[in-house]
């Protein structure tokens, strides 16, 4: 196991995508130390900002107040991060496989453009989770985003395929030109939800605003949700309903403005 612990609070961000199973698994102690990071704009050490323990694993422990330091787990495609504190933006993004998991918060852009892997964060979000880039087609094509807490604006924007968890309330735009895969809001969202949705699912937990463009189609238990809550359940000890016995899905088509195919399913329990 690598462990890395935060010694000096960095004075402007420290770009730190060297934090990565793909980039230290098969280094050294004194290797790991000398991988380049950016404070700004000046190339410094890794050494410089974090005590290093260990070497040559594809597990890493990252703890200390980390809210400026960014781009860890960036095209990660094995192994696991743990971090313990705040973490700031981009993290794992572009990863394609492997496990991150914050103990804290973490910024913006969490699993932007992801293709694969696990994302766990025990904390808050910020916006734009599994997202696209700007000026991108594409956000996330594969893997899990699990929020226990918030999230910001645009989470799911133009993503593809994959799943995004949020416990907690969620902003606007959730699902921003969603073209597919499943965003599930366990306690709901803002407005816009869905707005210029092509394709996939939105699965809301508590009752929302509904834009005018979505068009209410019918009130009814779909199988493939009950099957995806257990799923769901049972690798993130969540608490998803499930069963015809415990409520009903009414569900909406849109976004018609574009048009789109995709749907919003509000639970109703009874």
């Amino acid at each position: 196991m690598i462990k890395l612990t935060l010694k000096k609070l960095p004075t402007v961000t420290l770009e730190a995508e060297t934090i990565s199973p793909d980039r230290l698994a098969e280094l050294s102690n004194q290797q790991i130390s000398d991988r380049a990071v950016y404070h700004g704009k000046r190339q410094q050490r890794l050494g410089d900002y974090f005590d290093v323990q260990g070497e040559r694993s594809e597990n890493i422990v990252v703890r200390g107040d980390l809210r400026r330091v960014r781009m860890i787990g960036h095209r990660m495609s094995r192994g696991s991060i743990t971090i313990h504190g705040d973490v700031s933006m981009h993290l794992g993004a572009h990863m394609s496989g492997g496990v991150i998991v914050v103990n804290g918060n973490a910024g913006d852009w969490v699993g932007a453009e992801m293709s694969g892997g696990v994302i766990r964060i025990h904390g808050n979000a910020g916006g734009q989770v599994g997202a696209a880039y700007r000026g991108s087609l594409a956000g996330m094509t594969d893997g899990t985003i699990v929020i226990d807490g918030t999230a910001g604006i645009e989470i799911g924007m133009r993503m593809r395929r994959g799943t995004i968890v949020v416990g907690g309330k969620v902003r606007d735009f959730a699902g921003l030109q969603m073209k597919g895969g499943t965003i599930v809001l366990m306690d709901g969202a803002e407005i816009r939800t869905g707005a210029w949705m092509n394709r996939g699912t939105i699965i809301s937990l508590k009752p929302i605003q509904v834009m005018p463009t979505f068009l209410k189609s019918a009130s009814y238990n779909p199988t493939f949700i009950n099957v995806y809550s257990r799923e769901l359940n049972d690798r993130f000890d969540l608490d998803l309903p499930y069963g015809a016995d415990e409520g009903a899905y009414t569900r909406y088509c849109g976004d018609k403005s574009v048009p789109g195919k995709g749907e919003i399913l509000v639970w109703q329990p009874y």
